[in-house]
């Protein structure tokens, strides 16, 4: 079969080349775009009069049997054409005859290609946001039922200070807050129009850049051509966004992980997101939770994969820039995966109240209530501090819990401990007191739920 670029060459290309060359196996899953791209420059054309308008209307018809062919599963693919681009070209042109060919003036596979992936990242991002959008929904529903569960926080995942399970599911609603917004806001570098900057330096022909950005619905065109066609950092920049995003869901995966395990024992996960062992009967696993925390690391790959092939990068385009794709068409699996699977799975994961309650009065969480007391009573913090280890290492020592103590013990350790030193340490005193903005109080995370439902 000749090439669309046959013309210079007297040798037909290797067979190794073609194979070594072709991205159509992945770059398939560009057609829609390049059809409605094609469609969007060809009307530019028949505008500025560039081509005749009845080659417009033959251009157009023939893109749209090709469409119609692609969806119903009749479209004939050839691998030595290289790509999905001058697949459709090629068909378009076998269709409706030479005409077929000037839909590919005023354009090249360059600023086609970059076209096309910005299309497609454009789509893929709306999706992703809507998603991350529906996991938050579910985070802050589950959080909404567990406002009076008490558990322990963690520092040095070593028992700290007892929290709300409610704040600390928010933890994640506000870490996804950011992906969102970092998504929406590289939606902005991605929403820009590199068409019409041909292979690197523009075209003498009268284009109009804007019409065909207003049929895209592209609110801004990009400024020079020969970075038009060699950017890639919208690519790099929503990869970057999406490593993020999974580094929170595997932080959340890993957290469920562990409360999973029977030494915590704080929830059990739902039999339909867990599997079994093939020689251990008694297993279930949390298999699911372990690949999305697997998967980051493909998406860190991509993320790494990217920077390089474009570190080296002289102006204008390379082939280096065909690696753009994979890691692309493969993070947006990924991410979008991981989230739908967490969204399925998170309303329906027992917390184990009474186990998360106990596991809070257990370790001494409510020591730094005890130094904030005495700070109350005038006692430098640094003092507090001390007093309060000691009376801690009295604890242990004598294996007692602090609300075990007589105020006469209490009272060797300071002399300004009153018996209301029992409300004060309490592990539900504790949460309740955490006032501060942003603490685990009840009443901030009541606030805090409540805007965010608003916001909605």
């Amino acid at each position: 079969m000749e090439k669309l670029w046959s013309g210079r060459f007297k040798e037909k290309t290797e067979t190794v080349v073609e194979n070594f060359t072709s991205s159509l196996s992945f770059d398939i899953r560009l057609w829609r775009y390049d059809i409605e791209g094609s469609a969007a420059h060809v009307k530019m054309l028949g505008k500025q009069k560039i081509i005749p308008k009845k080659d417009v209307e033959l251009i157009l018809h023939g893109l749209e049997e090709i469409k119609r062919e692609i969806l119903e599963g009749r479209f004939r693919f050839y691998k030595n054409l290289e790509d999905i681009h001058m697949n459709i070209e090629h068909a378009l042109i076998k269709k409706i005859g030479p005409v077929g060919g000037k839909l590919h003036t005023a354009r090249s596979r360059n600023d086609q290609v970059a076209l096309d992936l910005r299309l497609y990242l454009r789509d893929e991002i709306s999706d992703i946001v809507k998603l991350i959008k529906g996991f938050q929904k579910v985070i802050v529903s589950v959080a909404g039922k567990h406002i009076d569960t008490v558990m322990p926080g963690y520092t040095h995942l070593q028992k700290a200070q007892p929290v709300l399970l409610a704040h600390h599911l928010l933890a994640y609603f506000e870490m996804l807050e950011r992906d969102k917004e970092r998504f929406e806001d590289c939606l902005k570098r991605v929403n820009v129009l590199p068409l019409g900057s041909a292979a690197l330096a523009g075209t003498t022909l009268p284009i109009d850049r804007k019409y065909t950005a207003h049929l895209l619905k592209f609110p801004k065109i990009s400024e020079n051509s020969m970075d038009a066609v060699s950017d890639r950092d919208f690519v790099i920049e929503f990869i970057s966004a999406s490593g993020i995003l999974m580094v929170h869901l595997s932080r959340l995966s890993e957290e469920i992980i562990i409360w999973n395990n029977d030494q915590f024992g704080f929830i059990e996960l739902p039999d339909a997101f867990t599997t079994g062992s093939s020689i251990m009967p008694q297993k279930k696993n949390p298999d699911v939770l372990e690949l999305i925390r697997g998967k980051s690391g493909r998406v860190f790959g991509h993320l790494t994969a990217i920077l390089t092939v474009m570190k080296g990068l002289p102006l204008a385009y390379n082939r280096d820039l065909q690696e753009d794709k994979e890691p692309s068409f493969d993070t947006v699996d990924t991410i979008k995966a991981s989230l739908q699977v967490l969204t399925e799975m998170m309303p329906k994961v027992r917390f184990n109240k009474e186990v998360m309650r106990k596991a809070s009065e257990k370790g001494y969480l409510t020591a730094t209530d005890l130094a904030e007391y005495l700070v109350r009573k005038g006692m430098p913090f640094r003092d507090a501090h001390r007093v309060t280890g000691e009376l801690v290492r009295y604890c242990i020592d004598k294996n007692k819990v602090m609300s075990d103590l007589r105020l006469k013990e209490f009272r060797q350790f300071s002399k300004l401990i009153g018996e209301d030193i029992v409300h004060h340490i309490s592990v539900q005193t504790s949460v309740d007191e955490k006032k501060s903005f942003g603490g685990t109080s009840k009443k901030l995370v009541l606030a805090r739920i409540k805007k965010i439902r608003i916001k909605g």
